[in-house]
């Protein structure tokens, strides 16, 4: 079932278990309104941030609705890096399409100085930095990490040129204990460190999306309670089974969905039980 049934069966604006969300879809961790206020006060003085924690914790999505949330404010530029794994010589060349700086990858300090003056002319001309967003940084190399230290460091130190948000799994925290990055662990000015979710907050989590998307009473309670239960705090998990159960659902044309569906798809048979017995 594609999704345009999916969603025009239950009158739904858009599937809200799906990772292509609208910007009024995207939900707030716990502690992250509290992370972006200060992020906000950190764009005019520069330096890094990081976001942390384990696969399907809600990572991306965080930084996707810390992207949105900077936005609204006046005359911040955000640049995002889409292939953090790049060479030096290919991260380079990101770093200038986003800033829109044309450089030669032949003169590296040619880049190095264009760069710096195009983020100098943004912090003279604004009350802010520029802002760099780098998802799935634990792939950035070390290299690279200390190549951008040095890049938006200013002033023997005393001015950073530019506001660099990382975003990475536990890896990505473990490496700034590395002597080659811990100069670069020492600037992290703010840190948001995402764990397992209570199943409360998973519920709330589901509330919001369902009431988003235009149809909060899909779900029964017993289900959004059992849901958040068997989720082990994890988002993803939480979602692919909700997902699930929707296309199933829908598929079977039910009007709601209820926690006997959810024993249906996710209960072992009584064989299954037995092969992991044996």
């Amino acid at each position: 079932m594609n999704d345009a049934t999916l969603r025009a069966v239950y009158g739904l604006k858009y599937n809200p278990f799906l990772p292509t969300l609208p910007p009024q879809a995207l939900w707030s961790l716990p502690g992250a309104e509290a992370f972006a206020l200060r992020l906000e006060t950190l764009t005019i003085h520069g330096g890094f941030a990081l976001i942390t924690g384990e696969p399907g914790q809600g990572k991306s999505k965080t930084l996707h609705w810390l992207s949105e949330k900077l936005r609204q404010v006046p005359d911040l530029s955000i640049g995002v890096m889409e292939r953090p794994q790049s060479s030096m010589a290919d991260f380079y060349r990101e770093l200038g399409d986003i800033f829109g700086v044309p450089l030669s990858l032949a003169n590296r300090y040619g880049g190095f100085k264009s760069l710096r003056a195009r983020w100098q002319a943004h912090c003279d001309s604004t009350l802010h930095r520029a802002v760099l967003l780098i998802d799935e940084a634990q792939e950035v190399s070390s290299q690279c990490l200390t190549e951008l230290r040095l890049l938006q460091s200013s002033r023997f130190d005393s001015e950073s040129l530019l506001f660099t948000v990382l975003c990475g799994d536990s890896r990505l925290g473990d490496r700034f204990r590395l002597p080659e990055l811990l100069p670069l662990g020492s600037r992290i000015r703010a840190r948001l460190p995402l764990g397992p979710l209570a199943p409360e907050t998973l519920k709330e989590y589901l509330d919001f999306a369902l009431t988003q998307a235009g149809h909060p009473q899909l779900m029964t309670p017993e289900l959004m309670e059992t849901l958040a239960a068997h989720a082990a705090g994890n988002l993803r998990v939480l979602t692919h089974m909700a997902a699930e159960l929707l296309t199933t659902a829908a598929s079977r044309n039910l009007p709601r969905l209820d926690e006997r569906l959810y024993l249906e798809l996710f209960t072992p048979t009584p064989k299954a039980r037995r092969t992991e017995k044996r």
